[in-house]
């Protein structure tokens, strides 16, 4: 996946992304424990494992499933550059999780505080296969042969399919299918909710941007879980830009900025995960200041990036509505 955020912490640290994979908890009678994950790396160990590292959107989603007082160790965001929690970790208690993300690089983890932890396993994410998200690629071969390092991928995966293998590689862990249920009824509701607040407003157009200082950067809902999932099943009409120019991945089109006016809509749904610098920037680009949404100054704080649990989806959805039912009113 191509990362504007990313891009530009490790541009300003130097911004800052298949179908479903199998997975299976084949616990044996004498206790030991494997789990395929969804890049088709299995897990062998001799039990279940009780003390989990995550990525912080995965750990957020274990939480939400019931495995909370497993995860004894986060990496990744926490907080956004405006210093509020981050909603790529939305329903964890970022002021109190051990934290053992690394001070270097994009990717590097702190392993000296990470073996303190003594982890059963490492858990993350990936947007474009075998990628793994939060975790560059010197930092997986350090890790590889100490650890067992398990992966949820949201490649080619519509959000339900994201829903499901959060939940299997739950229930593998131990999780109690029971606990599940509070988390599809709070995504329903917020599903709904959405759906309303984009009637109330007219069934308006909208376009996902982000951005770097060289880059302006369109989303396609077609890769895009959630953009999917809000135009396909919620009815929202989303610009979707021209496949034959789409990066890496395919979920965005990068633009120079001379052409962030290429696409035109009546509500920008800007990146978040930069702070409120990234909508002071986009504000004061000439060319984009064509569009709709920058005359108007319509815009709406866009989280594409959060837990992979139907309830940090919803918290998402329900902060997405709560905007346009500002602007509805």
């Amino acid at each position: 996946m191509r990362r504007p955020l990313q891009a530009v912490l490790v541009a300003v640290v130097m911004l800052l992304g298949a179908a479903c994979g199998s997975s299976s908890d084949d616990s044996g009678a004498d206790g030991a424990w494997t789990y395929t994950d969804d890049l088709g790396t299995t897990l062998e160990l001799d039990e279940a494992p009780q003390r989990i590292v995550a990525q912080s959107s995965v750990a957020a989603a274990l939480t939400d499933l019931g495995l909370g007082d497993r995860v004894v160790g986060v990496f990744g965001p926490l907080k956004n550059p405006d210093g509020d929690a981050d909603l790529q970790a939305v329903g964890l208690d970022v002021d109190d999780v051990v934290d053992v993300t690394g001070k270097g690089e994009y990717g590097d983890l702190d392993l000296e505080k990470l073996a303190e932890l003594r982890p059963d396993v490492v858990l993350t994410s990936t947007y474009v296969e075998p990628t793994l998200w939060y975790v560059n690629e010197a930092t997986q071969k350090k890790l590889e042969g100490t650890y067992p390092i398990g992966v949820i991928s949201y490649e080619g995966k519509t959000q339900e399919q994201i829903f499901d293998s959060a939940e299997k590689l739950a229930l593998a862990l131990g999780a109690d299918e029971a606990d599940f249920a509070e988390g599809r009824r709070a995504f329903e509701q917020a599903s709904t909710r959405l759906k309303a607040a984009d009637a109330a407003l007219g069934h308006p157009t909208y376009e996902a941007v982000s951005l770097t200082p060289e880059l302006f950067y369109v989303s396609n809902p077609d890769a895009n879980p959630d953009l999917q999932y809000y135009r396909d099943e919620l009815g929202l009409d989303i610009v979707t830009p021209k496949k034959p120019d789409l990066d890496e991945g395919g979920y965005w089109q990068s633009l120079s900025w001379e052409k962030a006016d290429l696409y035109d809509a009546d509500y920008a749904l800007w990146d978040a995960r930069g702070g409120s610098a990234t909508l002071e920037k986009l504000r004061s680009e000439p060319v984009w200041g064509k569009t709709t949404a920058a005359r108007n100054d319509a815009y709406v704080p866009w989280n594409s990036v959060g837990p992979p649990s139907p309830q940090g989806r919803a918290a998402i959805m329900d902060l997405f509505s709560a905007e346009l039912e500002k602007k509805a009113s």
